[in-house]
């Protein structure tokens, strides 16, 4: 069984920085390219930063680059994303999912970590 459980938001003020895991199970988690996006109220859900399985390549959203940093532990079956210099604009539910090659989302979505940037 496919299980993603995404953890470590809260409520910040702008400038702030927060560390988001998401521990995955129920796949070979090195196989796969790995990713984190979110939803903000009324909003569609966005990509924000996606990460190879293995050479450890990066992608990010226009939004997030040069202010977050995704990494993975294979062996902790773990994917983190670190924000920084947060904006009120990066509040939001965030999630992790595996990726396709294309970086399409695929598998359940677990249940997200609320991020909530003060002004």
């Amino acid at each position: 069984q496919v299980q993603l459980v995404e953890s470590g938001g809260g409520l910040v003020q702008a400038g702030g920085s927060l560390r988001l895991s998401c521990a995955a199970s129920g796949r070979t988690f090195s196989s796969y390219v790995m990713g984190w996006f979110r939803q903000a109220p009324g909003k569609e859900r966005e990509f924000v930063a996606a990460i190879s399985s293995r050479s450890g390549s990066t992608y990010y959203a226009d939004s997030v680059k040069g202010r977050f940093t995704i990494s993975r532990d294979n062996a902790k079956n773990t994917v983190y994303l670190q924000m920084n210099s947060l904006k009120p604009e990066d509040t939001a539910v965030y999630y992790c999912n595996f990726l396709k090659s294309d970086f399409t989302p695929f598998g359940s979505w677990g249940q997200g970590t609320q991020v909530t940037v003060s002004s």
